[in-house]
């Protein structure tokens, strides 16, 4: 009798009224916060900013923004019983500091690219992280490979094997050709150590029974990159040639430094809550999908504010780019719509690629309602997403 009732209270899926409305502002998250932190990291460098190890402090420095959504719904909005780090394990902590560290590498690399490379290259650049994303993804959490995300890769990664050809009769006015291919190696490696990043976090994920808890890593493992940041600064000058750069080097005014500087910490903020939202909503896959997307307007941010060069061949790999996505989202759509076809007294908005581990059920379970609850989570989004 406990069995049957159970198994009719995990066959009721949730509505879209609450999954649709934070997917959508985890990408609003993430879309204001990858364009703006590319354009303000530039607009540092432009303006005689050079402290690498600056620009990596601020990508994670603003780590106590996140209090805010880790605190209100337990204290303020009282929507949840569940105190802020419970079930918050040792193991998870470990975890999510190692993660953290990593983070903090990928910071420092993606500095080093930004600082060398035009933004509309560096963006095209890092959307070479997909092919690895998907490869990753197959190894790590057995992502299937489909014709959809398939294509999408193929066409993303030639983009960027234009733009390598191109680079490389390319480099920008007062830099050595060693110089530039540092900066062109290092996003190539913020790339990969990014395309690691997202699905050991799907992985990690799948111990996460709602948002909060996502928020809660994500502050952990921000910790631990800005404390790797701050060694770096420390040991290297960075604090003091951070002052010296705000009271006399920065060439727009120590107020203008100052707001530069805070201004990044809040963007990067955006883009990392926002990236974390969309893998624990969806996957890593699409997850990295939508940031590559997300580069298209990087491109066109860093031509329109910072006249970046959009010749012939950078014009091809922007449309390859955009196509590749595009053609990602009309798979979604058509398996969305044959998702309904197939199931038509579903009374949701079906969303593809939504974690599928997120709607494990009780083992325990009588075969039938394992079948029942495997039938409708196949079109229902996310049922853990208390708060």
């Amino acid at each position: 009798m406990n069995n049957s009732n159970g198994a009719h209270q995990m066959a009721v899926p949730m509505s879209n009224k609450r999954y649709l409305p934070l997917l959508l502002l985890n990408y609003a998250l993430l879309f204001v916060g990858s364009l703006s932190s590319t354009l303000l990291s530039k607009y540092y460098f432009i303006h005689k900013g050079s402290s690498r190890w600056v620009s990596t402090w601020v990508q994670s420095a603003g780590f106590p923004l996140l209090v805010i959504p880790i605190l209100l719904p337990y204290y303020v909005f009282k929507s949840t019983e569940r105190k802020p780090f419970t079930r918050f394990t040792p193991k998870l902590l470990v975890l999510s500091i190692f993660i953290g560290f990593m983070l903090g590498l990928n910071n420092l690399m993606f500095s080093w690219g930004n600082s060398y490379l035009p933004v509309s290259t560096s963006s095209l650049l890092l959307s070479s992280q997909l092919v690895f994303n998907l490869i990753l993804s197959v190894i790590i959490v057995k992502q299937k490979i489909t014709f959809m995300n398939l294509n999408c890769v193929i066409l993303l990664t030639l983009s960027s094997v234009l733009l390598a050809l191109e680079s490389s009769n390319y480099k920008p006015h007062g830099l050595t050709p060693a110089k530039y291919f540092i900066g062109y190696f290092s996003t190539i490696g913020a790339g990969l150590l990014f395309a690691l990043y997202l699905p050991i976090m799907e992985v990690v994920y799948k111990k996460v029974y709602c948002y909060v808890m996502v928020m809660e890593i994500q502050l952990v493992m921000e910790v631990a990159a800005t404390a790797l940041a701050s060694v770096g600064m420390a040991f290297d000058g960075g604090f003091v040639e951070m002052k010296r750069e705000g009271s006399g080097v920065f060439d727009k005014g120590e107020r203008v430094y100052l707001v530069t500087v805070v201004s990044n910490v809040v963007s990067w903020q955006l883009c990392f809550m926002g990236t974390a939202g969309m893998v624990f909503l969806t996957c890593s896959l699409t997850g990295g999908i939508c940031m590559t997307a997300l580069l298209l307007m990087n491109v066109v941010g860093g031509v329109v504010v910072y006249g970046d060069e959009f010749g012939g061949v950078k014009t091809v790999s922007t449309v390859m780019c955009g196509w590749g996505f595009c053609s990602y989202v009309y798979g979604m759509y058509t398996k969305s719509k044959m998702m309904k076809y197939l199931n038509p007294d579903s009374n949701f908005t079906e969303i593809t690629n939504t974690r599928p581990d997120i709607h494990n059920h009780d083992h325990h379970l009588g075969v039938n309602s394992i079948a029942m609850t495997q039938t409708i989570a196949s079109s229902s989004p996310p049922n853990h997403l208390g708060v």
